[in-house]
């Protein structure tokens, strides 16, 4: 893999969670949905499947099979999701609650993707030890939240908080990248 791709990877992981952070910040901020938090989610959700894929890419071969897979559905989940901010966009939605009252079951269905994904690559990431061991463990502590979210009456503003943290995990991943990168630019092929 060449220094390019491994700085189109990190940037990539840095900037599209944080456009997603961005979003919600704008949608907990106004209570709901706006025309422009909605371009500014659709703009971070858009490259998550690439995001997954190419973080697969960089720990291979020690990421394995498992990370291959979890990595697909994960990023698989995110084009549904990118799908549900456009139906929100042409609908004019205005917030989460009636957008996941319209979706219903498909979305919870892409919401357990997500789940069982990002818990497939993260395990297999923190096996890989390629990736910086602390956003790994992010990642996963905001899939938890996420995930407990889902089955807990619990409040919805730990959605936000769940995908905040999964966010911030991958903004380190694409952290660690860069420092590998400049740091032991040797190891780059």
């Amino acid at each position: 893999m060449t220094i390019t791709l491994h700085w189109i990877i990190a940037i990539t992981a840095i900037l599209a969670p944080t456009l997603h952070l961005l979003s919600d910040i704008l949608e907990w901020t106004s209570g709901g949905f706006s025309r422009t938090q909605l371009i500014i989610n659709y703009a971070g959700f858009l490259p998550m499947p690439f995001l997954m894929i190419g973080l697969y890419a960089y720990q291979r071969p020690r990421i394995g099979l498992v990370g291959l897979i979890g990595s697909v559905l994960y990023g698989v989940a995110f084009i549904y999701f990118a799908h549900t901010t456009m139906i929100a966009l042409e609908q004019a939605i205005s917030n989460y609650e009636i957008l996941l009252g319209k979706l219903e079951g498909v979305y919870t269905f892409h919401g357990g993707l997500m789940v069982v994904g990002g818990t497939m690559f993260g395990i297999a990431s923190l096996h890989a030890r390629v990736l910086w061991q602390g956003a790994v463990s992010l990642f996963m502590l905001g899939i938890i939240l996420n995930l407990g979210v889902a089955l807990l009456p619990l409040p919805d503003i730990l959605q936000i908080l769940g995908s905040s943290v999964r966010n911030f995990g991958l903004i380190a991943m694409g952290v660690s990248v860069i420092r590998e990168s400049v740091v032991f630019p040797e190891s780059v092929t």
